[in-house]
């Protein structure tokens, strides 16, 4: 098993590392079989408004699926040991989820694109932030709907981005604000004014939302 350890504002002096590998190393060891790879990104905040300011990230990559866990304190090693904790119950959920049949989830209703609303925008155009804080990378193998909601759940996020096993697209499973679940493709282009998104709102249950 790999392992790899990253810091931001922090340096990851040789007892943080042996600290890290030790909890780390224990709270996968029953995983191990699945386990090719953890990253461990520890980071301090240097915005003294933003509490907890110490925060450990864990990502352990098993078997080409992603499942993560993330916590903050105002202590880097009781951030590291709460984290240890978590990773070990989001692999476990992994794992017996692996052991069980899966139940289909099936998209029951598409909604038209929608723009947001001008008086909430008022005079300003929506701006993505001055600069690209932190660059991610990640396998994305082909998957069906209900195995990206399953990753959703292990990943920690409220949204999970997906090659679509059955049209080869990139897709976006994300958590709705008022329950279930909506899924984001992309729409082929019309008439030469460029493509759109549509949403797919799916249940957990198979049924439909209303």
């Amino acid at each position: 098993m790999k392992l790899v350890i990253q810091g931001k504002n922090i340096e990851i002096t040789d007892a943080i590392r042996d600290y890290v590998r030790q909890k780390i190393e224990k709270a996968v060891n029953h995983f191990q079989h699945l386990t090719t790879e953890v990253d461990v990104h520890l980071s301090v905040a240097r915005n003294p408004r933003i509490s907890p300011r110490q925060t450990a990230e864990v990502t352990v990559y098993a078997n080409g699926a992603i499942v993560r866990a993330e916590e903050s304190s105002e202590n880097l090693y009781a951030s590291i040991d709460l984290v240890a904790d978590k990773i070990t119950r989001q692999l476990r959920k992994f794992k017996e989820k692996r052991q069980k049949n899966h139940t289909p989830v099936r998209t029951t209703e598409v909604l038209e694109p929608q723009t947001v609303d001008s008086p909430l925008l008022g005079n300003r155009t929506p701006q993505l932030p001055p600069e690209v804080v932190r660059t991610k990378y990640f396998a994305m193998p082909p998957m069906a709907v209900e195995e990206a909601l399953e990753h959703l759940d292990l990943v920690g996020h409220d949204f999970f981005v997906f090659r679509n096993v059955d049209s080869g697209e990139i897709n976006v499973i994300y958590e709705r604000n008022h329950g279930g679940y909506g899924v984001i493709q992309p729409r082929p282009a019309t008439n030469g004014h460029g493509s759109h998104h549509s949403r797919n709102e799916i249940s957990t249950s198979g049924l439909p939302l209303q």
